[in-house]
């Protein structure tokens, strides 16, 4: 058997709460979090004779995300019961959108190991979430409704994925898309967005898909990965084996690296689906849909052309900024003012990124404003202080909040320029290391490093060190001639 005979299909449903304060069809808080059952009424519980209304933030929100996807948007649009029983859904039905979605036809465009690839999104809903089971060891299920009725948008694509890779770097996409948009907080640990990841093989060159698998609630990347990687090789076995694949639900144990059967999987005719008689349908203007457009920001893929062809840094630091919309926005307001703008994007790359926890990046955590890190640049670039002053300038900024020239004012860190000063000290340090100048003028270039070195040394860093290599290097050739 050899699993490069084999092609892996893949297609995503990937599920995203809406940051709205209140539920889809009723006025209790989205908040993470409270006691079990405390964050819901009538109305989310389902009780019988309660009535549903659309908070029109959620409509809003979805749209927005469609437009961010390059999604057409239906002016009008419904809401559907998806007719199912489990414990967490206390209506026994789910309240989504079947054949009217809000939006569809959208893509999104990746970059895999150096090749483009688009996927197609098929359709993004809306729907409300179910509760959440909580299994005691040993003692039962317990339910907590406190997540029923949290507003979700499902987004459902095309199966373009062909490998765990492809899934990686498009849901990394995905999330900044959503957080830019500003419609949800992406917190996985939390639920707010989590995937599940529909599978099947073939042997390549066929054009049929095969029988999928469906693996539900992945809220990790890194399991989506392990999930998929572990679950072709199943499939394959399966198939190399005699057998047939059973359409069916599985899940990701951890634990036991493996995926696991839940249940057979439904069609769509199983769910039932049918208008939901307690709403009316979605009607949404042109004029609300553009206005819903004008309102959503500069998206990366544009930013990342921007930063490249303007401020001439490179693709991979371009997207590492441009990965957070606030980090962006930070950046392009600390740029406004500098000349060497590639400089502002290494500050943040090496010195701000390396004191920020992932969510720290995301949220921009830094604790001065963009026009202090403007001025250090501005400082450094006009020879006021070296670099490696700058670095320790950077440090007491961000330890005390303090302006770059005030520090550097306090603490007498002018570089010095001087020509005449610099002179007498290049000639101490020459008279004093005359192997290194030995060394030097035997052909041995890194020699010059030594005596730059004791130069800074003897300056406490603060000499210029463009004029310190020019002298040394002056003062020594006529040494030997």
């Amino acid at each position: 058997m050899s699993y490069s005979d084999y092609e892996v299909v893949i297609g995503l449903e990937v599920h995203s709460e809406l940051k709205t304060k209140t539920k889809i069809f009723c006025s209790c808080t989205t908040e993470f979090g409270g006691e079990p059952n405390t964050h819901c009424c009538p109305i989310c519980t389902g009780m019988p004779g309660t009535l549903p209304k659309l908070n029109e933030k959620v409509v809003e929100y979805a749209i927005k995300a469609g437009l961010a996807m390059d999604c057409n948007i239906n002016e009008f649009s419904k809401q559907d019961r998806k007719n199912y029983f489990y414990p967490d859904l206390p209506k026994a039905y789910q309240v989504s959108q079947y054949d009217l979605p809000l939006c569809y036809e959208g893509e999104i465009e990746i970059e895999v190991n150096g090749e483009m690839k688009k996927i197609r999104i098929n359709r993004i809903h809306i729907e409300e979430d179910a509760g959440k089971l909580i299994h005691e060891s040993g003692e039962g299920s317990i339910v907590d409704y406190n997540r029923c009725g949290v507003p979700l948008i499902e987004i459902v694509t095309e199966p373009d994925f062909r490998s765990s890779e492809d899934v990686r770097v498009f849901l990394e996409k995905l999330r900044t898309i959503l957080l830019y948009a500003d419609v949800s907080d992406c917190k996985m640990n939390e639920g707010s967005l989590r995937c599940d990841v529909n599978l099947s093989i073939r042997k390549k060159g066929n054009t049929e898909l095969g029988t999928r698998t469906e693996m539900k609630n992945m809220n990790s990347f890194n399991y989506a990965v392990k999930a998929i990687q572990y679950e072709a090789k199943r499939q394959i076995k399966v198939i190399e084996n005699g057998d047939k694949v059973i359409q069916e639900t599985r899940r990701w144990d951890e634990s036991k690296g493996i995926t696991v059967s839940m249940r057979s999987k439904e069609e769509a005719h199983d769910y039932r689906y049918f208008p939901e008689p307690d709403l009316m349908p979605i009607i949404t203007s042109k004029e609300r849909i553009e206005e819903i457009r004008s309102s959503l920001p500069v998206m990366p893929d544009s930013r990342v052309r921007r930063y490249v062809d303007e401020y001439k840094i490179t693709e991979y630091d371009a997207r590492l900024i441009a990965a957070s919309r606030n980090m962006a926005d930070y950046f392009e307001k600390a740029v406004i003012d500098v000349k060497n703008k590639k400089a502002v994007a290494n500050w943040i790359i090496t010195e701000i990124y390396s004191r920020l926890d992932e969510e720290q990046k995301e949220q921009a955590k830094i604790p001065f404003e963009p026009a202090v890190l403007t001025e250090l640049v501005n400082l450094i670039e006009d020879g006021t202080i070296s670099n490696s002053i700058g670095k320790k300038v950077f440090a007491e900024c961000w330890e005390t909040g303090k302006r770059p020239g005030e520090i550097v004012e306090e603490k007498g860190l002018k570089q010095i320029s001087d020509d005449g000063q610099l002179q007498s000290l290049v000639k101490e340090v020459i008279d004093a290391n005359p192997k290194a100048v030995n060394d030097y003028l035997s052909g041995k270039q890194a020699a010059i490093g030594a005596l730059v070195g004791q130069m800074m040394k003897a300056t406490k860093g603060k000499a210029n060190p463009k004029m310190v290599n020019e002298l040394l290097r002056e003062a020594i050739g006529k040494l030997n001639n």
